[in-house]
């Protein structure tokens, strides 16, 4: 399966982690799902654990940041940049926040963790030595990113902004409205689903699309590992897909992806 070691182009997701208030179970729970092997941290990493596969790097688990208050158990999409500074800035001037100024992390890169104009979380990665995701195409690697929003209109407006993203509708009804977005320097990345189903109150999320061999086995093997089915196992032009609550309350998606007749979208 493809192994990639450069540079992700700016805008298009290149990490995700999660974080938890027990690294250790979160640990297990992820390695005993996708067959990941997760390495011990070195101290001056801060407990965060880094999940390979085949050797490659393909997601993190960290404990809850102490700097930002109390917060849910969460998976976090980071978006690339050439520079997260500027990419900070350009996050402010759209209508978003950043919630700390960028930082190094150790010699692996240049961090920081900001909100869109509708307030969903994402991550922005100035890749050094980590380049970001390592592996793709294949069970327990990241194949989708989507942002589940309110405020879709707004969300678009603001990522083109920010990256540059061009966008190839795949529904335009109130049933149903979802998007593809294009970094500009980039292929077709993940999508935007303008999600009614969010209360007033709830945040607006991305959501981190992993793949699995089997969904219905996978949902079973996370009930017994302690997790919630939110979405049960079901099929989609896109594949066979769920929707979880991890053991510690973090959101993620499982797909058997396979390519579609016509239409429709995961998520």
């Amino acid at each position: 399966m493809p192994v990639r070691n450069e540079s992700w182009p700016a805008g298009a997701p290149c990490w995700v982690d999660c974080q938890v208030d027990d690294v250790q179970a979160a640990r297990a729970f992820y390695a005993g799902l996708f067959g990941w092997d997760i390495r011990d941290a070195p101290p001056e990493a801060g407990g965060y654990l880094m999940a390979t596969l085949g050797g490659q790097p393909v997601a993190g688990i960290g404990p809850k940041p102490q700097n930002l208050g109390p917060m849910p158990s969460v998976w976090t999409t980071y978006l690339a940049t050439d520079d997260a500074d500027a990419t900070a800035g350009a996050v402010t001037e759209a209508g978003g926040s950043v919630m700390m100024p960028p930082f190094d992390v150790l010699d692996i890169g240049r961090m920081t963790v900001a909100a869109d104009s509708g307030g969903a979380v994402f991550g922005l990665w100035q890749a050094k030595a980590h380049k970001g995701i390592g592996r793709v195409g294949e069970p327990g690697t990241l194949v989708w990113s989507e942002l589940h929003t309110r405020d879709y209109w707004a969300a678009r407006a603001f990522y083109a902004k920010v990256f540059g993203y061009t966008y190839e509708d795949l529904g335009d009804t109130d049933e149903f409205r979802y998007t593809q977005f294009k970094p500009a320097a980039g292929e077709t990345a993940g999508g935007f689903h303008h999600d009614r189903s969010i209360s007033e109150g709830a945040p607006n999320y991305w959501l981190a699309w992993f793949a699995v061999e089997d969904v219905d086995a996978t949902a079973a093997q996370a009930q017994e590992q302690g997790a919630q089915v939110l979405f049960p196992p079901t099929d989609s032009p896109y594949g066979r897909m769920s929707i979880f609550a991890g053991a510690q309350g973090e959101v993620f998606a499982v797909i058997a992806p396979q390519m579609p007749d016509a239409g429709g979208a995961a998520g």
